[in-house]
């Protein structure tokens, strides 16, 4: 068991910077967090918590201890709150360094999940021959997702997120990417905005449709080759965790193992999903000590 946890934060948050999609009643002190900082800095909690303490709340409760998180050159916010040494800055129980995800020349954003995992990997050259966590900064994955990808026996694992536990609207849901697997339960193929036909390819018997959510646990060994050499998506031009995961398993068959679970899964994405959170969280963390 290694209690390592990458987290990916190295993105610009250009879709939470957008202009609310709607007029909903928002605190200005959080719009305007929302345009200047990363969108986990938000402060969505308790006296403007900010989001990543419950993420980094209930990584602790599951059992990590070591944090990495990978943030972007253009954003402080993280550094400033947690701590501004590049390794073992104590916070409640972690120890948390940085990695920078630099924003390459001549582009205006950086080069994607999979690129933000291999500068990560890069400052942690101790990890090889171990095994992290890794997910995203702006979802709140339980104590219960988190534990799974850190007691697990198998080789590298996800969890499978049942579609219809997610309480997002359904033309959001259906943009999600699905999981195909095989009948032992291991990882065939994640697939992107799906079609009706490979959604209804991809459900199990009894009607399950798994969706990632990016939250993997992963040999650092079995994936690093991968993330170097992932191609650009052709249409975003980024390169991407799933993809690099999926060259792996095609390397390697029966090597990623899915977990499912049927549960709702927070997302800072947008402005509008401000009010949402806050209110899973004050129904959810009122009476916890972070």
């Amino acid at each position: 068991m290694s209690g390592k946890l990458v987290i990916l934060a190295g993105g610009i948050s250009s879709r939470m910077k957008k202009p609310l999609e709607s007029k909903i009643n928002l605190d200005p002190k959080l719009i305007e967090e929302a345009d200047r900082k990363t969108k986990s800095m938000i402060g969505v909690g308790e006296n403007y918590r900010p989001f990543l303490d419950y993420l980094l709340y209930n990584a602790r409760e599951s059992g990590y201890t070591e944090i990495l998180i990978v943030a972007c050159e253009k954003d402080s916010s993280i550094r400033d709150y947690y701590g501004l040494k590049d390794n073992d800055n104590y916070f409640r129980g972690l120890s948390i360094s940085y990695a920078i995800q630099h924003i390459p020349e001549g582009r205006t954003k950086p080069l994607g999940t999979a690129d933000a995992l291999y500068q990560g990997l890069l400052s942690k050259p101790n990890w090889k021959g171990e095994r992290f966590t890794v997910c995203n900064s702006d979802n709140l994955y339980s104590v219960k997702a988190l534990s799974l990808m850190l007691t697990h026996d198998f080789r590298n694992a996800m969890i499978d997120y049942d579609r219809e536990a997610l309480q997002f609207p359904t033309e959001r849901i259906e943009r999600f990417a699905i999981t195909k697997k095989d009948g032992d339960g291991f990882l065939l193929d994640i697939i992107e905005k799906p079609t009706p036909q490979e959604i209804e390819a991809a459900r199990q018997p009894g009607g399950f449709l798994g969706v990632s959510m990016n939250i993997f646990s992963l040999s650092y060994d079995m994936i690093f080759p991968f993330l170097e050499i992932v191609p650009l998506h052709p249409v975003r031009q980024e390169k991407e965790l799933p993809e690099a995961v999926k060259m792996m398993i095609k390397r390697y068959p029966k090597s990623l193992y899915c977990f499912p679970l049927s549960e709702h899964v927070p997302d800072l994405t947008y402005k509008n999903d401000i009010l949402p959170v806050k209110e899973f969280l004050e129904n959810n963390y009122k009476n916890v000590k972070l």
